[in-house]
């Protein structure tokens, strides 16, 4: 039976995904549908187009479709409406595509690595840690160059995953979705209170209430400039990886069975997820559930390959946050509601009806 067992395992190899299509991270039986993944690729770069456009033309200056066009294209450094446009409205579009997809990309790996469904940059105090980083940044060294500024984001994400997973693993039983999560909150609201203290004591709350709202509005170039290079390295590794991830979210054991070296799978894993959240928080600040719903979606409608649900997540996420700043700015007009805020609207039911079913499920 054993050596039945072996040569199952030897023969599965090339068939590993579509053993994998009839399990997910939170045990649904959907299997892995291409067709349907190449449907939302396409028509998700169409409407990500389209929110691009809307998002551009949207503002407190009313500008037509034909000027932003123009401002495109046929830049005019004389015309005022090619400024906003060029100046800050393309930026900020970009950077709310870049953040959606770092923060989706890095809530699928992070569920996939885990098999937690519930797993989420903001729920497991990787953001909440970035944010503390960058309060300190601002307390002691003002005036740091961006450059160095994401370099510290990614250390304060990588402590505060650290540090969940310790304070998760000391529990009885060790780790489980459940505990993971309320970890997670325990320690994203002490820093977030220690940041608001820090904000207090040194006089600097201007300058850190832009990342605890959450939003793109202040996205520079300059910031486009040095996140882009991470974000891009981060996705091509998470695509990378996509096929280890399909196989850890079967399981460890099995993952081991089927050849993968899961403890170096999982370290790569964790660099990426920390680079892509770390420059998401560093430009955008405390937006949280984007990981976790986007991820969630994204299996319901393509399956369970990851080699699918990384880019689809990365397209989706990215039309997520575009779409939150284009309402962001259609609430209460010339105001803007903050992107974090609109985005809880929906994440926070979306959090409990999924811990509510794995409650059943345990």
């Amino acid at each position: 039976m054993t050596t039945s067992a072996k040569g199952e395992v030897q023969s599965s190899k090339p068939s590993t995904l579509s053993a994998a299509s009839t399990a997910t991270p939170d045990a649904a039986p959907i299997r892995s549908r291409p067709l349907a993944a190449t449907i939302v690729l396409f028509g998700g770069l169409i409407a990500l187009a389209l929110g691009l456009f809307l998002s551009i033309n949207l503002g407190a200056a009313d500008i037509s479709f034909r000027v932003v066009w123009q401002a495109i294209f046929q830049f005019n450094p004389d015309i005022t409406d090619h400024q906003i446009i060029q100046e800050l409205r393309l930026p900020r579009v970009f950077g709310g595509a870049m953040v959606g997809a770092s923060f989706a990309v890095a809530g699928a790996i992070m569920q996939g690595m885990t098999r937690n469904p519930l797993a989420d940059s903001g729920l497991l105090g990787i953001n909440a840690g970035a944010g503390f980083m960058l309060a300190l940044c601002f307390a002691f060294f003002p005036g740091m160059p961006f450059t160095t500024l994401i370099l510290f984001s990614f250390l304060g994400a990588a402590i505060g995953a650290g540090l969940v997973y310790g304070i998760g693993a000391l529990a009885k039983g060790g780790l489980s979705p459940a505990r993971l999560v309320l970890a997670g909150a325990a320690l994203s609201a002490l820093l977030s209170a220690l940041s608001e203290g820090i904000a207090l004591y040194f006089q600097i709350g201007q300058d850190i209430a832009f990342w605890y709202a959450g939003g793109v509005a202040g996205t520079r170039w300059d910031q486009l400039q040095v996140m882009f290079p991470w974000v891009a390295a981060a996705l091509i590794g998470a695509i990378a990886l996509s096929r280890s991830v399909t196989m850890l979210s079967l399981g460890e054991e099995i993952a081991r069975g089927l050849g993968q070296r899961t403890q170096l799978v999982k370290a790569a894993c964790t660099v990426v997820v920390l680079i892509l959240a770390g420059s998401a928080v560093s430009i955008v600040g405390a937006v949280g559930f984007v990981g976790l719903i986007i991820p969630h979606l994204t299996r319901k409608l393509v399956g369970v390959d990851y080699r699918w649900i990384i880019p689809c997540s990365a397209i989706l996420g990215a039309l997520l946050v575009i779409f939150a700043d284009i309402g962001a700015r259609m609430v209460n007009p010339p105001e803007e509601v903050p992107v974090g805020a609109l985005i809880a609207l929906i994440g926070v039911p979306f959090f409990l009806f999924i811990a509510r079913k794995e409650r059943r499920e345990l």
